[in-house]
Formats: structure tokens, sequence, C-alpha cells
């Protein structure tokens, strides 16, 4: 997954711009579509890229990595 375009459809789907985000982070606008371009990042940053956005990236991220896997149950 590539997590920046991840983030950008999640910007468009709740009707937000890159602008908002940037001005929530807090952080200049010129870094936030650095930001979207970025295929890996820090986990705090998406961290407070997912409470700012109120979406779970990281379930996300699992889910892409355990994809036609069955989890085994814990004994």
């Amino acid at each position: 997954m590539h997590i920046g375009n991840k983030i950008k459809d999640v910007i468009a789907q709740q009707g937000r711009t890159t602008r908002w985000l940037a001005e929530q982070i807090p952080c200049e606008r010129t870094n936030a579509y650095k930001i979207l371009k970025r295929s890996t990042m820090d986990i705090d940053l998406l961290q407070r890229i997912a409470q700012i956005l109120e979406y779970d990236f990281f379930k996300d991220l699992s889910d892409e990595t355990f994809k036609g896997k069955q989890q085994q149950p814990e004994e």
C-alpha cells in the first residue's frame, strides 16, 4: 500500500483538502504535499494523521499484510 495515496483518498472522501490537513498537523502546505507523496512514513506521523482524519490506516495496513492468510486462534 502506498500510504500517501491512501491518505489522499481519505482526505478526498471526507471532502477535505491538503491545505486543511497541513493546518491540522500543523505544517507548511508544501510539507503536507511531500507527506502525501511518501510510500512509507514514520508511525508517529501516521498516528497523528489517523487521529486528525479519524481513520484507522493501521487496520488497512494490517489487512493488506495478512490478506489471504488465516490467523490462528490463540491457545
